[in-house]
């Protein structure tokens, strides 16, 4: 409350959703959405959640599907806050269902930023709905890549980078040896990324660097394949960087944005992760430098 004491508007995406609504409610501010996903229903595709329910009638289930996904967003953005709209804001209680139905939503513009080249804008989107194509975030001002990191890249053909960003893992070890073992099977080189999702090896050959994190725009540009999640923000990035991707979803809007890379042919077929095996990666390495 204090930070938006002189604010004009409110800007939020699926992380500030709740906080962002509440705070332009109580202060009456226009409250302006931005995402990176489509939580407008359509009838043009199926919800981010429920990339599966696309049944006939599709107009018919592509529009249910979007509604259970803005429920479910909705649910995950308010449990937490609900009472601090109350005891705070002094607000009533959010509202259990239909809260993009509510005035806050609907006045203002509404920002998507992906590309409409990957995801064309549907025709039953209303005129306050914008696709803007990707937000992306330069490389910091000053940084220099690691010279371990330019001298293995400088030192053979482009290598496979593998990383599955903020995804945990419940036995990263495990999953770095599926990575490697599908990396020997197909003789390439390979970037590891240690990251948030814990994947590290005691020992790893000599045409493997595991690495911290680097700039997408910087990094993804020199490889050959792309190993990841399929999370939105890695997705855009390897679209932007003209290299093949090889997604391995986990939950969410993963399977949503694996599924499309795959059927623009940007994307091998996606491998979600419960089904990953060495022989599965290897297979889909393979296949994305044909």
């Amino acid at each position: 409350m204090e930070a938006s004491a002189e604010s004009d508007l409110i800007v939020a995406g699926v992380g500030g959703l709740f906080v962002g609504a509440s705070i332009a409610e109580k202060r009456g501010l226009p409250f302006v959405q931005a995402y990176n996903v489509p939580l407008t229903p359509t009838a043009a595709f199926p919800g981010v959640l429920l990339p599966w329910l696309s049944l006939w009638p599709r107009s018919i289930s592509h529009r249910l599907s979007h509604s259970l996904t803005r429920q479910v967003v909705w649910q995950a953005a308010c449990m937490a806050g609900n009472r601090a709209r109350m005891e705070t804001l002094d607000l009533p209680s959010a509202p259990w269902r239909g809260a993009f139905e509510r005035e806050v939503f609907q006045r203002e513009p509404v920002l998507y930023g992906f590309s409409p080249s990957v995801l064309p804008r549907p025709e039953d989107w209303d005129a306050r709905v914008h696709v803007t194509g990707y937000w992306f975030t330069d490389e910091p001002d000053g940084w220099i890549p690691p010279r371990e990191v330019v001298r293995f890249l400088e030192a053979g053909p482009p290598p496979v980078y593998i990383g599955f960003g903020s995804m945990s893992q419940k036995e990263p070890e495990a999953t770095t040896r599926l990575g490697l073992d599908a990396i020997a099977a197909t003789g390439r080189r390979a970037i590891v990324h240690a990251g948030w999702a814990g994947l590290a090896a005691a020992a790893t050959p000599d045409d493997v660097l595991v690495g911290g994190s680097f700039p997408h725009v910087w990094l993804l540009p020199r490889v050959g394949a792309i190993v990841h999640h399929g999370g939105a923000g890695t997705t855009a990035a390897a679209i932007r960087a003209g290299v093949p991707s090889v997604v391995v979803p986990f939950h969410g809007d993963q399977p949503f944005w694996g599924g499309l890379t795959h059927t623009l042919g940007v994307g091998t077929t996606p491998i979600p992760r419960r089904r990953l095996t060495a022989t599965r990666l290897a297979a889909a390495i393979e296949e994305s430098r044909r």
